[in-house]
């Protein structure tokens, strides 16, 4: 059963189609997973074992009748602490939000679960989903699978782990700047951003609504379609005969190359120059369109965070972790007509950028420019946690502030990843792309 514990969430789910895989003794063997492994409680902040036992052994009935949901009927997967789940706490990382139970299930959650996907429990996620990091003093601090005592990349940062270490077959996260991405890449997963509006928001706590988007953090690009599917309710995208050939793609040059590592540096023009093995055509731009969205993010972000969180938050400031506090009164800064003027410069940005990319079938960036922090020099060092948390976010968050959806595949460096990005509503296409990149990527 250790195997099982590696297999993609796809090939789980052929298994027990096959009748190779009980549902029942599937997730026997991740709950027994979750509760042997010394790091489970940086991981995860709840575990839901009666729900999944009985949510896979009602699949293993279906299974036994061939009457399977869909083709995850049955896989255990995890969901980061901002799904409501009913009966079960939803804290969002925060303990201004401690003993909050909700009554009934997110969509999302109702939606997987209505396709036969097993809830295993809620994940830990950086304070309110405001961090790239996932680094959390309030509840706990995810570890990275390549440097346990580095961060995990926020905020799904328990999600990525929970897949990364073998505790959940895949996982559900959210990404209002990157935060999917980030701990995708970190933890060498498949991540994906989807289009602002495209996945229901309901029941999910909000960071920013406008930007807040629902993905899956995964082991291959086939699961991260099946996933999408299951969030939305919809057919998955048919990835047969994704091939490179022919497929116009543009590395992204100013903003997202500065300040880039050596590690992430090698490791995408490495991944750039395989892509281009397979037959896809790279051409270099520029779009300065993006240096002039990327300092609206302050006002955009935290104006809209600190609106929908001031109340709370000035109720009992001393419950929130310093840095997160911080961030959020930023909002204070700006005004009305701030926040309206931002949002028309940006809509001028979006428009300009699509034009300079209209010829292409993808973007591609570095999904991060560095490699996850050290835990503890986080915690002393006041500075470098600032400069840290907005470089993790600058190359993620061009997808969000473009309205673009986005998938981050591993490379064969760790904690390296590359982005391709797609126009709004896209997913199919970019998830097309994704694998045939994938596969170009896995043959070298």
């Amino acid at each position: 059963m250790q195997e099982w514990l590696e297999m993609t969430a796809a090939d789980l789910g052929r298994g027990i189609a096959a009748g190779d895989i009980d549902p029942v003794a599937l997730c026997d063997a991740y709950l027994d997973a979750i509760e042997a492994h010394p790091m489970r409680d940086r991981i995860y902040a709840r575990v839901t074992p009666d729900r999944a036992r009985a949510e896979a052994a009602a699949a293993a009935e279906r299974a036994r009748d061939g009457q399977r949901l869909s083709p995850l009927d049955g896989v255990p997967i995890s969901w980061k602490d901002l799904f409501d789940t009913a009966g079960t706490a939803t804290e969002g990382g925060s303990k201004l939000l401690e003993g909050r139970v909700p009554e009934r299930d997110a969509e999302v959650l109702a939606s997987a679960t209505a396709l036969g996907l097993v809830c295993l429990g809620k994940t830990h996620m950086s304070e309110l989903a405001f961090s790239g990091l996932g680094h959390n003093p309030s509840t706990a601090t995810p570890p990275c699978v390549n440097e346990p005592d580095s961060v995990s990349g926020g905020s799904s940062s328990g999600a990525a782990a929970s897949v990364a270490f073998g505790l959940a077959a895949a996982a559900i996260g959210s990404d209002t700047g990157g935060s999917v991405r980030i701990p995708a890449a970190w933890n060498d997963l498949v991540g994906l951003k989807t289009t602002a509006g495209r996945v229901s928001l309901a029941g999910t706590v909000p960071l920013a609504a406008k930007f807040d988007t629902v993905g899956p953090l995964c082991r291959s690009v086939e699961d991260a379609a099946l996933l999408f599917a299951a969030l939305e309710g919809g057919k998955p995208a048919d990835l047969q005969e994704s091939e490179l050939e022919g497929c116009r793609f543009a590395v992204l040059t100013n903003v997202v190359m500065d300040e880039l590592s050596d590690e992430p540096k090698a490791a995408f023009d490495a991944a750039v120059a395989r892509l281009r093995e397979a037959g896809a055509t790279v051409d270099e731009i520029s779009v300065p369109e993006v240096d002039e969205a990327m300092p609206l993010s302050s006002c955009l972000y935290t104006t809209e965070a600190y609106g929908l969180w001031r109340d709370v938050i000035e109720a009992d400031p001393e419950a929130m972790f310093s840095e997160i506090l911080e961030r959020f009164r930023l909002g204070k800064g700006f005004s009305g007509p701030d926040y309206v003027a931002a949002w028309a410069k940006l809509d001028l940005a979006r428009a300009g950028y699509d034009r300079a990319v209209a010829g292409y079938d993808a973007v591609l960036v570095p999904t991060a420019p560095m490699l996850p922090p050290n835990i503890e020099r986080l915690n002393s060092d006041h500075d470098y946690y600032l400069a840290q948390n907005l470089l993790s976010l600058r190359n993620t968050r061009v997808a969000n502030l473009m309205g673009l959806c986005a998938l981050t595949l591993p490379t064969d460096t760790p904690s390296c990843g590359i982005s391709l990005m797609c126009a709004p509503g896209g997913e199919e296409q970019l998830l097309r792309l994704g694998a045939a990149a994938e596969a170009a990527l896995r043959e070298a």
